[in-house]
């Protein structure tokens, strides 16, 4: 199978080319060395099928970098496996000399080569138009006007490619004389470039506002509050729709089956262990869709720009920024991108601080305890949503910035970034990405979810405990009560008999599980380290499902689910809801306010991650730096839980004494 390389600059549509060329939805970034990895792909035609190769985009070949490193040793032919028989360069119509330069660069590798000319909607609105037949003339390489995006020429460039043939640059030694990539750009080039100047002279304008060190700030802070707003607002229906089909499924499990340990196990174990978590898959899944439209636009780069600054400040590199806005997706690509930093001890503080950037893992358990706090408030909830994404950047710089003080002293390098293009966001891109980011998170959380659901629903019904003389009591009157109603006289005192009965007999059923939540393998697990977590309002349910959550973050809910024993079935009973309503042992709530703020700062300060300290592990080559990763983070979210658990609490009490008085 022929094979072939495409390599080019950074921002030049690479990846979107390959997407569709190789119907792949790899990942798209508009920052220089997001990636070190090679996506390979397959582009089948009429007669052939050919293999496609996408390089991380670079501007030298001969950098320093790793990126760089990967694109020579790919060209050369040392990378065993990916050897190309043929060059794709990717070029940027609207900046055609470096793009030239650097397919000149390739040339001494005698490989074969065509072009692959981008942004030829971006040159048009600029007044500039390419005559591609002409340039292919000039440079003795085919030469094809593609849009990864539009998919316009995409079917031309794929019968180029299964054309290549092992003909070199044509030009080599043409080319290295000066001036000589000049007149090949100036014998193909047309138009007016009447609109250019209006175009750029509104980029400008719009580059001094959003890279300002104030106003640009506030433009972030502000983009980032609409979107968790959005979020709030627009998942409420699919939420809705998910906890109407589980439970659906769970009263049609519980009709099916009898009355049982089976039937316990798959209705309150699995299906409502399953549920807490896959019902907040909609805001995941919105959040990554405007995220990838933002990005697409080009803004983000000028967020990097602006928060450059910021981190140079706090001791961190400027090409930390990459591997920290990684990590909001998942901190495992985030530290794995630190390898772009040369400096070790730049690296290693990145690496230690990476966890703190709020991941998708959070945001199920952001969603939750958000909605208990403000259930009736999109507003303040998009707020606090977007404080817990705040919360673990401020902990993440603070945490460097002590850190670049005192073991790993030194200074930070600036960033040296290009700022892409502005451009309409590409809606079919930002679907797939928030579809893959979706599947990532099922498929990575499902196992997890599924068997800790298995493990604690065992540990919470077992062993068994007698029912209670309390409930027993209870259950003989709500008999009274039923043979009552079956002798009255009216419907009407026959319905008031039936309702008493109703109200003890659910009265009996929570003091049995209350007993059977204290004797159960789960609470005596909760017992044993509850008084560790009671200054954070925490009880042993509470404290088992954090206990859990150390595995993997997204466990919590799901947890929580199973031990509380709430019914997420009903449309009208939402997780969130009918958890709001679960008490302890002596009829307090069980989330009151002071609990839900610290569970939130402890879920968003805390380490609760083991493939991330697996990762850390790996990148760092010893234990003792994931080691001190996991008590550092947790320290800090134990004291700043406390510390809110104390304000909030004492808050609380105060506006309680002042509504009496």
């Amino acid at each position: 199978m022929p094979r072939v390389a495409m390599v080019g600059n950074p921002n030049v549509g690479k990846t979107s080319l390959f997407n569709r060329l190789c119907g792949l939805r790899a990942k798209t970034a508009n920052f220089p060395g997001s990636t070190v990895e090679a996506h390979v792909g397959k582009c089948s035609l009429a007669e052939t099928t050919v293999e496609i190769v996408d390089l991380p985009g670079i501007y030298a070949m001969d950098l320093a970098l790793p990126e760089s490193k990967l694109c020579r040793d790919c060209v050369s032919g040392r990378l065993e496996g990916l050897e190309p028989d043929a060059l794709l360069v990717v070029v940027d119509a609207t900046n055609m000399q470096r793009g030239l330069r650097f397919a000149i660069s390739l040339a001494s590798s005698r490989r074969a080569m065509l072009l692959a000319l981008t942004m030829g909607d971006l040159a048009k609105t600029r007044g500039v138009s390419v005559d591609a037949a002409k340039l292919s003339l000039e440079l003795g390489i085919p030469v094809v006007i593609a849009n990864g995006r539009s998919g316009e020429g995409v079917a031309a460039l794929a019968r180029a490619i299964a054309d290549a043939r092992p003909v070199p640059f044509a030009h080599l030694e043409a080319a290295r004389t000066p001036g000589w990539i000049d007149r090949q750009i100036e014998g193909s080039l047309g138009g007016t470039n009447s609109v250019g100047s209006d175009a750029d002279s509104l980029a400008d304008r719009l580059d001094s506002a959003f890279t300002h060190p104030v106003l640009g700030t506030l433009c972030f802070v502000l983009l980032m509050v609409a979107v968790f707003f959005a979020i709030f607002r627009l998942a409420e229906w699919p939420m809705d729709g998910i906890e109407s089909a589980f439970g659906w499924l769970g009263s049609m499990t519980a009709s099916v089956l009898p009355a049982g340990v089976l039937s316990s196990l798959l209705v309150d174990g699995i299906i409502a262990g399953v549920a807490g978590t896959v019902v907040f898959l909609p805001q995941i899944a919105i959040l990554f869709f405007l995220l990838a439209l933002i990005e697409d636009t080009g803004y983000l780069a000028r967020a990097a720009f602006v928060m450059d600054r910021l981190m140079c400040r706090f001791g961190l590199p400027g090409t930390a920024f990459i591997p920290l806005l990684s990590s909001h997706a998942c901190a495992l690509p985030g530290i794995m991108s630190a390898r772009l930093i040369p400096d070790p001890k730049d690296r290693l503080a990145t690496i230690l601080v990476a966890p703190f950037m709020s991941c998708s893992a959070r945001v199920g358990v952001y969603v939750l305890l958000v909605t208990i706090l403000f259930p009736d408030n999109a507003l303040f909830a998009g707020l606090a949503f977007a404080g817990c994404y705040a919360l673990g950047a401020i902990a993440a710089l603070l945490t460097a910035l002590l850190f670049r003080k005192t073991f790993l002293r030194g200074k930070s390098r600036p960033m040296v970034l290009e700022l892409p293009p502005y451009r309409f966001p590409c809606l079919r891109t930002a679907f797939y990405t928030s579809y893959d980011r979706s599947i990532v998170f099922l498929k990575n959380a499902g196992g997890i979810i599924l068997a800790i659901c298995i493990v604690m629903w065992w540990i919470s019904a077992y062993p068994r405990s007698p029912i209670p003389p309390q409930a027993q009591a209870l259950i003989a009157q709500a008999a009274l009560e039923d043979a009552s109603a079956a002798t009255a006289s009216d419907a009407q005192l026959a319905q008031s008999y039936a309702d008493r009965r109703s109200a003890l007999l659910l009265e009996a059923e929570l003091i049995t599980h209350r007993q059977q939540q204290q004797q159960s393998f789960a609470g005596q697990l909760g017992g044993l380290v509850q008084p560790v977590f009671a200054p954070l309002g925490l009880d042993d349910r509470l404290t088992v499902a954090v206990l859990t959550s150390f595995l993997a973050r997204e466990v919590f809910r799901s947890t929580v689910t199973v031990l509380v024993g709430t019914n997420d079935g009903d449309d009208d009973d939402r997780v969130a809801t009918d958890l709001k309503k679960a008490t302890r042992a002596d009829g307090t709530p069980l989330f009151d306010t002071a609990t839900s703020a610290s569970l939130l700062v402890f879920f968003v300060l805390a380490m609760q991650c083991l493939p991330t300290l697996a990762v850390t592990r790996r990148e760092t080559g010893s234990w003792k730096w994931p080691a001190f990763q996991l008590v550092w983070m947790t320290m800090i979210a134990y004291l700043a839980a406390l510390a809110t658990h104390a304000i909030v609490h004492s808050t609380v009490a105060a506006t309680a004494i002042g509504a009496l008085t």
